[in-house]
């Protein structure tokens, strides 16, 4: 009986082992897999992005209440108001603004980059949320009070700056950090325009500069679930009316050859003008709120005569659409007058250091030059049987195409705000004349220019992600080894060695610059002295800092330094010109990344 139950026992042990084991068979498949995983994060992000936009609509909408004291469009208020309110509202936007930025930054203190492509080509993906906090309300006054610049600045800027405050809370490694800001900023965009399609190739090619899909698929489930979100509240009606027109004739494609070039041309002028008026305000010793004041004060003035410059430029695009100016006295001369007035508040208003983006603007001004363009023509006796309304079009995506480098987000973008397929030829052959133009003319888009101001170097292509050649620092960076300070005693780095794996540790100054390095051998001659040796800080002992890399160079390029390295760690520092330590590259990691390739390709070649 004995021998029995003890059997018995064996036999339920068995079968429970089985059973157990394939329970976790069955756990295992169905364990979510990082891609499975970062879907599931960039619906969360679209969420936010739906959210944001719709937060932003009814911040804006009561900031102008409280300064305008009425609702209803900007510019048809605008309109209503006399001279001498024209000329103040926005001053006095542009101060509240101003000290906002100044009194708000000084209070949560410096936190590091707000520039979405800085923080994923040179850094870890951390946005500050405290100060994207303070530049959001900022851009509310600017926008709320006639500032020339568009809303879809401040709603990209706090989705992506919530995306990557989730991810830091979380403790994600910094290649999901930047995925999740790249899902900000495409929620954003595909909220704040109704257009999903649009968000996620803005992040791909502006944000990420990466298209393979592991990253693209996250950005289009992040773009689509913010559309819905935002069409929940504000339905799908398109944000430009477009009066339909059939483009059949091969014969009229000539004519937005020249259109295309004559975007490409103001789009490189545009870009020159905005980096000079930017070093002119800069140059300028006052403080940011005088700065932003003096930039709505010269709005103010010009709106004097054209208060159309007022805002982001929507509602009086949708005129040029439907050609209304064209029933002035003189059409010619009031669109010329228009697109130079708005060429000139959006500069003042960005120059003085605005918080905002200029998608808006520039499709603005796309349309004011498309519309003078067309109307040259007809005056000059020529394409009498092509609507004004086509050029204005062709002209929005050309211009757009010309300051960002993107033709395919422009195309798609006018596509998607207007839902009109019909003139998508000439504005395919507008876009990218106006991008080989001004490319030609400028070599940096808006987005690329101030990343070249401090030195941070992009491909010309967006990369391939999937083999080590194709990577980048950046997608295997980790946390930095925690460095010690120049002024740190010899005590206290003895103590770091004896509770640290690492035979280096870095050694930083007060602005986290790399400046040397210690090394555990340096150290023993040292490790049997007395009280002599008390005032021997890191300073005296460490090495020159070692060969370091960037987030964004290629692992390929990489290599050199990684095989010529003694160090488990290597330092990754945000550029080799500022020299701030912000992560470190596992040597091993690497060399097994690249051995694994070696012999994946030998066993092809086989």
């Amino acid at each position: 009986m004995q021998l029995l139950g003890k059997g018995r026992i064996g036999a339920i042990q068995a079968f429970l082992h089985r059973h157990w084991q394939r329970l976790l068979r069955i756990r295992e498949k169905l364990r979510f897999s990082e891609a499975a995983f970062h879907l599931v994060l960039a619906g969360g992000v679209g969420v936010i992005g739906g959210m944001v936009n719709l937060f932003f609509y009814y911040a804006t909408e009561s900031v102008k209440l409280l300064f305008l004291r009425r609702p209803g469009d900007i510019v048809e208020v605008g309109e209503m108001m006399d001279r001498s309110s024209r000329v103040l509202l926005p001053t006095v936007g542009g101060l509240c603004a101003g000290l906002v930025l100044y009194w708000g930054l000084r209070l949560v203190r410096q936190q590091g980059s707000g520039n979405l492509l800085e923080v994923v080509v040179a850094g870890d993906g951390r946005l500050p949320l405290r100060s994207g906090l303070i530049k959001f309300v900022s851009a509310l006054m600017t926008i709320g009070t006639g500032g020339s610049i568009g809303r879809e600045g401040g709603i990209v800027q706090l989705s992506a700056t919530m995306a990557s405050k989730w991810g830091q809370l979380a403790k994600w490694p910094p290649y999901r950090l930047r995925l999740l800001v790249g899902c900000g900023a495409a929620s954003g965009i595909a909220a704040a325009y109704n257009a999903p399609i649009s968000g996620a190739v803005f992040a791909s090619w502006i944000v990420l500069g990466n298209f393979s899909m592991n990253l693209f698929a996250p950005l289009v489930f992040s773009s689509v679930v913010a559309t819905m979100v935002s069409r929940s509240f504000f339905g799908i009606k398109p944000w430009y009316s477009i009066p339909p027109f059939e483009f059949t004739s091969v014969t009229q494609l000539p004519w937005f050859v020249l259109l295309g070039v004559a975007c490409g041309v103001l789009g490189a002028v545009f870009l020159k003008m905005l980096h000079g008026s930017e070093e002119y305000f800069g140059k300028l010793k006052i403080p940011i709120y005088i700065k932003l004041a003096l930039g709505g004060l010269i709005v103010g003035i010009i709106a004097v005569q054209f208060p159309g410059v007022w805002g982001n430029g929507y509602s009086v695009t949708n005129r040029i659409l439907h050609d209304d100016f064209m029933n002035e006295e003189f059409p010619r001369l009031f669109l010329l007058g228009l697109l130079l007035a708005k060429l000139l508040a959006t500069l003042a208003t960005v120059g003085s250091g605005a918080v905002g983006g200029v998608f808006t603007p520039t499709l603005f001004l796309g349309a004011s030059l498309g519309a003078l363009f067309g109307a040259e023509l007809q005056y000059l006796g020529v394409a009498h049987e092509l609507p004004i309304t086509v050029f204005s079009v062709v002209g929005m995506g050309s211009m757009l195409a010309a300051t960002t480098r993107s033709p395919l987000l422009a195309m798609i973008m006018v596509f998607e705000i207007s839902l009109d397929y019909s003139l998508m030829p000439p504005l395919m052959l507008g876009c990218v004349v106006a991008t080989l133009v001004a490319n030609r003319l400028h070599s940096d888009s808006i987005y690329t220019e101030p990343l070249r101001r401090k030195g941070l170097s992009l491909s010309g292509e967006p990369a391939q992600a999937g083999v080590p050649t194709e990577q980048a620092v950046g997608d295997l960076m980790r946390a930095p080894v925690p460095p010690i300070r120049e002024v740190a005693t010899l005590n206290e780095i003895a103590d770091r060695f004896l509770t640290s794996p690492n035979n280096f540790l870095p050694v930083v100054d007060g602005k986290q610059q790399l400046v040397g390095i210690v090394a555990l051998q340096d150290l023993k001659e040292y490790l049997n002295a007395g009280s002599e040796l008390s005032a021997v800080i890191a300073y005296d002992v460490m090495r020159p800092p070692p060969p370091c890399v960037t987030p964004n160079q290629r692992l390929l390029d990489a290599l050199p330094v990684v095989l010529a390295s003694e160090q488990r760690n290597i330092p990754v520092v945000n550029t080799l010109k500022e020299n701030r330590l912000i992560g470190a590259l596992a040597r091993a990691e690497v060399l097994n990344l690249f051995s694994e390739a070696i012999a994946a390709s030998n066993k092809t070649a086989d």
